[in-house]
C-alpha cells in the first residue's frame, strides 16, 4: 500500500506475524497453495503462456489485485516464472517452471475428486453459504 504525504511516499507492506508451521508435507503444500485462485491460476498457466489480463478474463470474480498478489506468491515459491518483453507497453507473460509442472497431476487429481463428489460438495457448500448468510442478518 502506498501513502503519499507531501512529496514523500511511504510503502506499507504486510508482514506475517507468525512463522508458518512446516512440519509435514501437508503444511508445506498448504503454505504454498493457500489462496482462493491459485489452483485455477496454475491450471490456466499450464494450458499455455498467459498474461495477467487473460487470467482476469478467465476469472472475472477475482480482482486484478488478488490475481497479481497470488501470481507474485507463486513466483516467490518458484512455481511460476514471469517473462517481461521489452516492448511498449511492456508485455508480461507467466509460465510454469519445471517445479510448477510437477503440481499439474495433483491439480488434476483434485479436480477429478471434486467432479466425482460434485453433488455432495455442492450441497455442503451451498448449505454452508445459506447458513452463514442467514445468521449474518441477526
Amino acid at each position: 500500500m502506498h501513502r503519499y504525504i507531501g512529496s514523500c511516499t511511504f510503502v506499507f507492506m504486510y508482514v506475517k506475524k507468525t512463522t508458518p508451521s512446516l512440519n509435514c508435507g501437508l503444511d508445506l503444500a498448504c503454505e504454498v497453495l493457500y489462496g482462493k485462485w491459485k489452483f485455477r491460476i496454475l491450471w490456466f498457466i499450464h494450458q499455455g503462456n498467459i498474461r495477467s489480463s487473460e487470467l482476469q478474463r478467465k476469472m472475472p470474480d477475482a480482482s486484478s489485485r488478488v490475481i497479481h498478489i497470488q501470481l507474485k506468491e507463486l513466483e516467490e515459491h518458484e512455481l511460476v516464472a514471469r517473462t517481461i518483453y521489452p516492448v511498449m507497453p511492456p508485455k508480461v507473460e507467466y509460465t510454469l517452471t519445471d517445479f510448477g509442472r510437477t503440481l499439474i497431476p495433483v491439480l488434476s487429481i483434485a479436480g477429478k475428486w471434486a467432479e466425482e463428489h460434485q453433488e455432495q460438495l455442492t450441497e455442503a457448500i451451498l448449505r454452508d453459504h445459506i447458513g452463514s448468510s442467514s445468521t449474518s442478518s441477526i
